[in-house]
């Protein structure tokens, strides 16, 4: 079957392969799922992983198959398998279990090993591809109401988990009821954050590069939040009349953005880090300065990645809540489907090239 691979830490080199059909074997204990992949979405882990930024290959392979927001369709299951079957719609999670603790106890995306294993990313294949294997343990069930959505899942769970995060850092405080809220960057991770702080309730403020109107704005505004255009000024100038934040939910990929919005926290206010920056940028800090802030303003900088199944779960409900209270937002942020792998080069080119697209994903099969 095909797939779609790069070397790894090598730009430039995506190019379709062959790999052999995976089968429900490969999975012990009878726990194995296989699932017809129908769409892969893309984002900037993809776009950095093809510049050769970072990314290793399974053992035994000198290339990595990418792709790690996977859609698809249950084919055919494992004897020990009774929570799917086929026909069912699922997303799978991308982290898988180390050795430490945490991966021991469910959750792979809390692991204290310093090599941790990641579908698309890092030392196992991802699911831009025809077909995959994986442990039913892995695999959340897509409503088949929400199946049209179901490939902005992966994404939603880096929000919830983020989100959902803050809170739990926060009941340190006994009392913590945030009411401001940022979102920086209005990618699809951003815009997702967003909608999941507007279902709980907070006024949330969008800021991105991109100059009003644009596609990212009218999104924003669907579900309330205010877009804010920094048009390259420095963040803390823009965001000064908007500001202080309870909590600001950095999503733009540009490191330096991290520091230029941690002075825009409230009191008692938390920095959520989402941006895997594989670069070597530095930047010049007014250290005394934020370390006065974050000390005598109780403050908190924390980052997140990946996330486990419960928040991939927490994400279908919430994508519930969305198609109920703004219906047909979702599908407007799928804005760049291409059809067939074996155009990889169109969706690869809206990654690099288009500033508007919300979301660029491969149609591998239609059905």
């Amino acid at each position: 079957m095909r797939a779609l691979a790069i070397t790894p830490c090598q730009a430039h080199t995506a190019r379709l392969v062959e790999l052999p059909m995976p089968r429900l074997e490969d999975v012990p204990s009878g726990r194995g799922v296989l699932v017809k992949i129908l769409q892969v979405g893309m984002d900037g882990t993809d776009k950095e992983l093809c510049l050769g930024q970072y990314g290793t290959a399974p053992p035994g392979f000198d290339f990595l198959v990418i792709g790690h927001e996977s859609f698809g369709r249950v084919e055919e299951v494992g004897p020990k398998v009774t929570e799917l079957k086929p026909g069912d719609y699922v997303v799978a999670t991308v982290r898988r279990p180390g050795g430490s603790m945490y991966d021991a106890i469910g959750t792979c995306d809390m692991t204290s090993d310093e090599t941790c294993y990641e579908r698309g990313i890092n030392l196992l294949h991802g699911f831009a591809t025809e077909y995959y294997v994986d442990d039913a343990d892995y695999i959340v069930k897509v409503p088949a109401g929400l199946k049209h959505v179901g490939v902005l899942l992966e994404p939603m769970s880096i929000a919830e988990k983020g989100i959902h995060q803050a809170y739990e850092i926060q009941r340190r405080l006994k009392v913590w009821r945030p009411r401001k809220a940022a979102v920086m960057g209005a990618g699809p991770i951003g815009l997702l954050a967003a909608l999941v702080l507007r279902l709980s309730g907070l006024e949330v403020w969008v800021f991105a590069r991109s100059l009003r109107p644009n596609r990212k704005a009218d999104l924003s505004q669907v579900i309330g939040a205010n877009y804010v255009s920094t048009g390259g000024l420095p963040l803390e100038q823009i965001a000064k009349a908007h500001g202080p934040f309870d909590l600001i939910f950095e999503a733009t990929g540009v490191s330096p953005i991290v520091f230029e919005a941690a002075h825009l926290l409230a009191m008692n206010g938390v920095l959520i880090m989402s941006s895997v920056t594989g670069g070597n940028k530095t930047v010049e800090l007014k250290s005394d300065r934020l370390n006065l802030e974050f000390v005598l303003g109780n403050k908190v900088m924390f980052g997140t990645v990946n996330a486990h199944r419960g928040y991939f779960e927490q994400g279908v409900a919430d994508f519930a809540r969305a198609e109920a209270e703004y219906h047909g937002w979702l599908s407007a942020l799928l804005s760049h489907p291409v059809r067939g792998l074996e155009n990889y080069e169109d969706v690869l080119r809206i990654l690099f090239e288009e500033k508007q697209a919300t979301k660029a994903y491969l149609v591998v099969n239609e059905k």
